[in-house]
């Protein structure tokens, strides 16, 4: 079902896992947060392209889509050729769904069922599932794990899974513009010392990830054909990048992309897959044209130390500035798991060095 700002989703941590996932699927019976993804003409387009580029994969045969929202996606694989699409979304927004179906004339071809995917039964296997399950640091909202199970259940062997492989990257940055404006306009407030408000103004402007519209370490490569719910509860990675200028660290920016029918995460753009092809890939790099998951409209890279001057990426922002010299080493290991109390939300850890210097960066997103 995709992913939206992180401030329209909170859930209480006390509730049951039932009801943080009955207040989850409610968050989706808003128009509006489809009405965002569907505007996202990078992120619909290069659905609708890769579906139709895996035409012959579709012709004919049964079609899962997990999370299809207002069955846009859905309605493309029957455009396709598609013998069956089952169309699941545990929210009521699946309701809205089976008009615009029927209202398009897929009424034989699309079943729009309402519920859970872990939970439903079907008449027969598939032999496509697709589903945009990407979330902000790509696994927010911990989508991906139904999709998995989905898969497990109901896939064909060798069947196809859109999209067939996700990367996450980390940046290290520096932004001194946003640092200026949260935490150095304390300062000096018309004339006015009023830094003893900074601990909490860090801590207000920095503990949680933020999400600002922004080259990089790889910090995870998933094979949606493999990849197992425990590899997903958990991913850590080691990282090390260098700067070659002198600059401040104020942060780590993240962003992924997803490729459909190849894995493009190690290619240059301008080279084919070694069967000749190019694999299509939705990205939110910060080069590209922006997403409702959101990146840099306007980004200078320094090498390998972002600096970013207009902003809309996960950024998690550190409470105190690293002042970088040239040929400065920034390594350490980077850690994302699910949280106990809320497996949607998602625990970040950081250790980093800088030289002799070592840190510590911890964040929940919410």
């Amino acid at each position: 079902m995709g992913s939206r700002r992180m401030s329209t989703q909170i859930f209480p941590v006390r509730l049951s896992a039932a009801q943080q996932d009955a207040a989850y699927f409610h968050s989706y019976n808003h128009v509006g947060i489809h009405e965002e993804m569907i505007k996202d003409r990078i992120r619909t387009e290069a659905y609708r392209d890769a579906i139709f580029a895996h035409q012959e994969a579709i012709k004919d045969k049964v079609v899962i889509d997990v999370g299809c929202g207002t069955g846009i996606l859905s309605i493309f694989c029957a455009a396709a050729g598609a013998r069956k699409v089952y169309a699941v979304d545990a929210s009521d927004i699946a309701v809205q769904a089976r008009e615009v179906v029927k209202a398009n004339g897929f009424s034989d071809v699309i079943t729009v069922i309402v519920g859970r995917v872990e939970e439903i039964q079907l008449e027969e296997k598939a032999d496509v599932i697709i589903s945009e399950w990407m979330g902000y640091m790509l696994l927010y909202e911990t989508m991906l794990p139904s999709v998995v199970c989905a898969r497990d259940r109901w896939l064909k062997p060798g069947g196809l899974m859109l999209p067939s492989f996700a990367t996450l990257y980390m940046a290290p940055i520096t932004n001194p513009d946003r640092y200026g404006e949260s935490i150095d306009f304390w300062r000096n407030v018309y004339g006015f010392d009023m830094s003893a408000i900074l601990p909490l103004a860090k801590q207000c402007a920095f503990e949680e990830p933020c999400v600002e519209v922004i080259t990089a370490e790889n910090v995870k490569r998933i094979d949606c054909s493999t990849v197992t719910l425990e590899e997903l509860e958990t991913v850590t990675t080691t990282f090390s990048v260098p700067s070659i200028m002198r600059a401040h660290l104020h942060g780590f920016a993240l962003w992924f992309n997803v490729s459909f029918g190849g894995d493009a995460s190690c290619l240059p753009k301008s080279k084919a897959a070694s069967n000749g092809t190019i694999p299509l890939v939705l990205s939110t790099a910060p080069e590209d044209p922006p997403t409702h998951w959101a990146q840099v409209c306007k980004l200078h890279v320094k090498f390998h130390l972002a600096v970013l001057h207009f902003l809309e990426q996960t950024i998690l922002y550190v409470y105190e500035p690293v002042e970088l010299q040239q040929d400065n080493l920034i390594s350490g290991t980077f850690t994302m798991s699910q949280c106990k109390e809320n497996p949607r939300f998602l625990n970040v850890h950081i250790e980093y060095s800088c030289g002799d210097r070592h840190f510590v960066k911890e964040s929940v997103m919410r």
